[in-house]
């Protein structure tokens, strides 16, 4: 059995190849992960984000996706991700989310900046206090919405996550 904390250089072969071959066939940007528990892939994916029209259709959100599917479960704990690239903050907060033990990546977010998809700017977005971003986010009906969570607290037969 593969030992968790040894890096799978057969699954990062096969990432990356995966990375060139949706690439060169046009269904995807360069990039793929893989969501490993054990010795096992349980998750794949490759960017869609052009082919799915889907922002959010990144090559580690796709492969959770399918690992969860796959697990029957929202949280990977036990799991590990393999991915061709240094994760954008979408989805390593995804990783996060799902609880994956760790990160194994190719190439850095500077490598990606270099070949055009440089996400600096939302690194620098995310540190900077709510008023000074570039996106307007403005609070309403904050008092309506707790209302939510205090229906979720008197929620019985909740699962916690």
């Amino acid at each position: 059995m593969h030992n968790p904390s040894i890096m799978n250089p057969a699954i990062m072969r096969e990432v990356i190849d995966l990375a060139i071959n949706r690439t060169t066939l046009g269904t995807g940007g360069p990039f793929a992960a893989m969501v490993v528990k054990g010795d096992e892939i349980v998750g794949r994916g490759w960017n869609e984000v052009v082919p799915r029209g889907d922002p959010t259709a990144h090559a580690e959100i796709q492969a959770i996706r399918q690992a969860c599917e796959r697990l029957g479960s929202h949280q990977l704990t036990g799991c590990e991700i393999y991915a061709s690239c240094e994760p954008c903050p979408m989805c390593l907060g995804a990783i996060y989310w799902g609880r994956l033990d760790r990160i194994w990546y190719g190439a850095t977010r500077e490598d990606a900046a270099r070949a055009g998809f440089d996400d600096e700017f939302l690194y620098q977005e995310l540190g900077r206090p709510l008023m000074d971003r570039k996106l307007s986010t403005v609070q309403l009906m904050r008092d309506e919405a707790l209302a939510v969570f205090s229906a979720w607290e008197k929620k019985t037969d909740k699962i916690p996550y």
